[in-house]
């Protein structure tokens, strides 16, 4: 397979400072992002709001126990989209004036339902007896994402489906029947390709076909379940964790539109929760408790090696997110959710960058 390697291989020194400790009030944190520099953290069925700029408590919102525990927060540039298990997308606003968050809307809406209601071919079988509309997720919401420049929002779920749904009216475009178990997590290329990764340990791959989501790809080298994707800046490079503790990367063939497996990282002693993209770089937690950063290059092949182990939380790393800083001036940040109920916010500086030419190493 040819890869994207480029014709230098750089090798870069990386330090790391924990520069903040910020606690939630439940220990049961499930998801971490940012918008517009706040910091968003569920933990169990609350979310709580921090400014990165103080490292300072902001808001919280969703104070019903009853929606369940959040599984993702993605945004636009105007709304906030929270998954839940009770199977519900909600939407919410800012208030800039109190600055706090207001509920707006929940999915699928009264509307939606009610235009689809009346006819018997809007009701999927969902268990023995029991049938839904097609437009409701019937389990937890577990993965959320946003396509801003389509104004279409991506959502998948322990009911095997993933969703898409228009923005801007609200209403669910369209259901698919992905996995034969709960789909655990999602990545969405700019060109709306839509990966999804499964308990029942494959990934998958969609694209449109004329007007509707098609089965393209499946990848089934996983031999446990899928817990986590991530897609370099480019779209042309998959990460993948499972359970098993391995993470597994996958690269776009150069001369046609196939995914093939690259290689396996065992670094983890424990199962991957969760994967990020940062410039160069990606990063993952894992249930040992432990972040790692990650980078190609410095290896025979070409491949990726750890560079950075972060360490420091007592339990599983359950997110992880990227600060909106400059990685050409040598220094991005990221912060990290664990089940041990904090948060720690990391500062990873760029030492040092040498590069030695590809021909001179010995490819195997």
């Amino acid at each position: 397979m040819s890869s994207h390697l480029p014709n230098l291989f750089s090798f870069q020194t990386l330090k790391h400072s924990h520069i903040a400790t910020l606690k939630t009030p439940s220990p049961h944190i499930n998801c971490l992002a940012i918008h517009a520099n706040l910091l968003y953290a569920s933990s169990a069925n609350e979310i709580s709001v921090y400014s990165l700029s103080h490292h300072s408590f902001v808001d919280s919102f969703n104070h019903d126990p009853t929606t369940g525990f959040v599984k993702s927060i993605a945004f636009n540039q105007t709304k906030i989209f929270t998954a839940h298990q009770d199977g519900k997308i909600r939407i919410w606003k800012i208030d800039t004036l109190y600055k706090n968050h207001q509920l707006i809307s929940t999915l699928p809406t009264v509307k939606d339902k009610f235009l689809n209601f009346m006819l018997p071919k809007n009701y999927v079988n969902v268990r023995r007896h029991k049938k839904k509309l097609w437009i409701q997720h019937w389990d937890t919401v577990s993965g959320l994402m946003v396509n801003d420049a389509k104004g279409l929002m991506y959502s998948v779920s322990w009911d095997k489906s993933f969703k898409i749904w228009n923005v801007k009216n609200q209403r669910c475009l369209e259901s698919v029947k992905a996995h034969e178990d709960a789909v655990n997590t999602l990545a969405v290329s700019g060109n709306g390709t839509v990966y999804t990764g499964s308990a029942d340990g494959l990934i998958r791959i969609w694209e449109m076909a004329e007007r509707r989501h098609s089965l393209v790809g499946t990848l089934d080298k996983h031999k446990s379940t899928v817990n986590a994707l991530a897609l370099n800046d480019e779209g042309s490079v998959l990460f993948s964790g499972g359970s098993d503790g391995r993470i597994l990367v996958w690269e776009k063939r150069d001369d046609e539109n196939e995914v093939g497996y690259v290689e396996s990282l065992w670094d983890h002693k424990g199962a991957i929760l969760c994967l990020i993209n940062v410039g160069e770089w990606f990063v993952s937690g894992s249930s040992d408790g432990t972040v790692r950063v990650w980078q190609r290059g410095g290896k025979e092949g070409g491949g990726f090696h750890c560079s950075i182990v972060l360490e420091g939380h007592e339990k599983p790393v359950k997110s992880l997110v990227a600060v909106e800083t400059s990685v050409l001036e040598g220094v991005f940040s990221i912060c990290s959710g664990s089940l041990d109920g904090e948060i720690r916010v990391w500062e990873i500086s760029i030492c040092s960058n040498f590069k030695i030419p590809m021909n001179s190493i010995k490819l195997a």
